[in-house]
């Protein structure tokens, strides 16, 4: 699933979620400015901005919404299923 961090106001927030409804791609959305441990991982991974979308604690675009506007629906969908799968391998080899 991706995280979309966003916070009140954010209209490329908003455009980042509608475009992942529109691709029907499972999400959930943490408010930075409601929930001081997501805005603690924003900061602390650098960012300055918002939206910030993750898969777990990877990264899955840069740029925010433009960086995912700019990625094939097929494309962003691999993107997950790789980062899921790097997961999944390293919690084998524990």
């Amino acid at each position: 699933m991706i995280t979309i961090y966003s916070k009140e106001g954010c209209p490329h927030c908003v455009k980042a979620k509608n475009l992942l409804e529109e691709y029907s791609i499972e999400h959930n959305v943490v408010k930075i400015d409601e929930d001081d441990l997501a805005w603690d991982f924003v900061v602390k991974e650098g960012h300055r901005t918002v939206p910030q979308l993750y898969v777990r604690d990877t990264l899955l675009v840069e740029g925010g919404f433009a960086g995912l506007s700019r990625v094939p629906q097929a494309l962003l969908e691999a993107r997950v299923v790789e980062i899921l799968s790097d997961y999944d391998k390293d919690d084998t080899n524990l």
